[in-house]
């Protein structure tokens, strides 16, 4: 769960950013070359202290003034060469890795839209919107810099070091005794600092979350005045992240310490051995000068390997959490599950039909009760089919089966006698349109988001979807059905909200509806409007709608009651009111007593599930 921060303990922070490659592969040889230009940079500045040398014993010594403007012209070049060769080195990677950032970020959101709605009931989207931007922002600071500099260091370092036992190798044995110590601080550093790299970039994404959570529910915070607790909710995270944050910064700075006070050291020792050797006439005043110049360039490349380091594991982090969404499955075209009967379309069977469907949700307790267990259900073609039950029975669930939301843990649900498990996802949510009892508009104009609901539809097809939905109050927006509706819709009120996502879903003219409770928000008027206008398009279509109220179910042909996730009658709305206890009661709007007897059974001419007419069972009506 991502709720809980992994502790990478034996990650390879190699391995983890190897898995980079496929996005870098397409930049690799400007990639490549920034780095050759960068270690070709760098190692000029390694010639600067083989001209002080020569500087040193030649025209200072033999006080030549022409020698000695002219060293300071070579040494004037080579500065200028250096710096023009770094931003060259910029330039040619910045637009490529801009690139990299752009396409990494594309291929997460367009995962995101292909994964099971189960991955994102359970993640927090603080978790993937920081996964999206900050962390795919660490991933090109490390490829622009941190893995440029890693190569370009160790090279400087490598061809610094042979430069140097070239010119006095006693002194040069000397600078190499802090390696092996500086190699083990590293290496603790390294298993440390990703620790607390990871629970820091986490902890960015539960922040994250709560300032969403709180801006789009700033209605709910402002009405019941919670504001107060809303801050010191945020100020508890953003603590945490600050105590993380100090932990790091800790870390850094005793490595940074060590790396420079050892390799300090290191120097002085050489510094007073090398003036020794050079009062004793065993070494010349310009080879010490050389030795150390060249000790010095060597600093910074050294000095650099903790904080280079931090942001290795920083970045290898990000690519981990980066990969932790996109391992994650698809939804897959066809069903594992194996659902019985044929998949292919069957004789006499039209309409849709739900045969021995059971569901239980993945995340569910091993042992826990499905939340639907044998459905079997037929809607005939044309037919519109109410389901009502009580809260918590399983109707939004077993609607969201239909469009593939959720699949069936088993049974099979079929259209026109075909499995909707053998259908190209595409197809299927052709067939189907969707109406949510919670609408869900996006921040676009009126007509983008009805048009949303058929690909291709025109202007004639948008106005009669909205007179259907009675949403023709958007001719009076400031922009008619051009204007933005803001982020969520917010700036419409909820029956307006739920009118323009009926209209979205009848616009396409489906050949399969599934309403959940589209009139919940709509005053006893305009409810009247809708479904006179609504009827027509029932009559074209074969429906499953939602209903908690009489108004809704009198829309419908007959009425399946669903009850602790069993189909327990099916009827006409007359029929189930004169014998069925339970659905007499729902439709009353009284409470619904407890108790295993609540509902005594009686006669209850229910019609059987499969659209013949039986005499009820003892009990069925519970």
């Amino acid at each position: 769960m991502p709720e809980k921060h992994v502790e990478p303990k034996d990650r390879s922070v190699a391995r983890s950013l190897m898995r980079l490659w496929p996005y870098v592969k397409p930049v690799r040889g400007r990639l490549s070359s920034a780095v050759l230009i960068a270690v070709l940079a760098s190692c000029l500045g390694l010639v600067i202290p083989l001209v002080l040398k020569w500087m040193v014993d030649g025209p200072v010594a033999a006080r030549d003034p022409g020698g000695v403007w002219l060293g300071a012209l070579y040494l004037l070049l080579l500065g200028v060469a250096e710096a023009l060769l770094f931003g060259l080195r910029r330039w040619v990677v910045a637009r490529p890795l801009a690139g990299v950032e752009a396409s990494m970020r594309a291929a997460l959101y367009r995962h995101l839209q292909r994964l099971p709605v189960a991955f994102h009931d359970r993640w927090p989207s603080g978790q993937l919107l920081s996964r999206g931007t900050t962390d795919l922002m660490l991933v090109r600071m490390f490829l622009a810099f941190p893995l440029t500099f890693l190569v370009v260091n160790s090279s400087t370092i490598v061809v610094g070091f042979v430069i140097l036992l070239g010119q006095e190798w006693t002194l040069g044995l000397v600078l190499l005794v802090p390696v092996v110590p500086l190699m083990i601080i590293c290496s603790v550093f390294e298993a440390k600092y990703s620790l607390v790299a990871r629970r820091a970039q986490d902890q960015v994404g539960d922040l994250t979350t709560v300032v969403e959570e709180s801006v789009l529910g700033i209605r709910i915070v402002k009405g019941f005045g919670r504001h107060r607790s809303q801050a010191l909710a945020f100020s508890a995270h953003a603590e945490r992240l600050r105590t993380t944050e100090l932990d790091k910064a800790r870390l850094l700075a005793g490595i940074w310490a060590l790396i420079t006070t050892i390799p300090e050291l290191a120097i002085g020792a050489a510094l007073v051995l090398g003036t020794i050797e050079v009062a004793d006439g065993g070494l010349s005043a310009g080879t010490l000068v050389a030795f150390l110049s060249t000790a010095l360039a060597l600093r910074w490349p050294v000095e650099s390997i903790g904080f280079l380091l931090a942001m290795s594991q920083e970045s290898a982090s990000a690519t981990d959490r980066f990969f932790e969404v996109m391992d994650v499955a698809e939804e897959e075209e066809t069903a594992t599950h194996g659902p019985t009967g044929s998949s292919g379309a069957e004789s006499g069977t039209g309409g849709m039909a739900f045969e021995g469907v059971r569901f239980r949700y993945p995340d569910a307790a091993p042992g826990s009760a499905p939340v639907l267990d044998r459905i079997d259900l037929r809607i005939r073609p044309g037919e519109t089919m109410a389901l009502v039950g009580a809260t918590g029975s399983g109707k939004t669930t077993l609607t969201a089966l239909v469009p593939r939301l959720h699949d069936a843990t088993s049974g099979r649900i079929t259209l026109d006698g075909e499995d909707i498990t053998a259908m190209p996802r595409e197809r299927l949510r052709e067939l189907v349109s969707v109406a949510f009892e919670e609408p869900t508009l996006f921040s676009a104009s009126v007509a983008e988001n009805v048009l949303m609901g058929a690909e291709g539809a025109g202007a004639d097809a948008l106005r009669r979807a909205l007179s259907v939905a009675q949403a023709d109050f958007v001719h009076d927006l400031p922009h008619g059905t051009g204007t933005q509706v803001g982020e969520q819709g917010l700036s419409l009120s909820g029956g307006q909200r739920q009118r323009l996502a009926l209209a979205r879903a009848v616009v396409g003219r489906p050949r399969f509806l599934v309403l959940d409770d589209p009139l919940s928000a709509l005053d006893v008027h305009t409810e009247t409007l809708v479904e006179a206008a609504l009827r027509s398009v029932l009559r074209e279509t074969t429906a499953v709608v939602v209903a908690h109220r009489p108004s809704t179910v009198m829309l419908a042909d007959r009425v399946a009651l669903l009850s602790e996730g069993r189909i327990s009658a099916v009827g006409t709305h007359q029929e189930l009111l004169r014998g069925n206890a339970e659905y007499a009661w729902l439709m009353s709007g009284a409470d619904i007593p407890d108790g295993e007897d609540a509902f005594p059974p009686g006669p209850s001419p229910t019609t059987d599930i499969l659209g013949s007419y039986a005499p009820a069972e003892e009990g069925s009506s519970r």
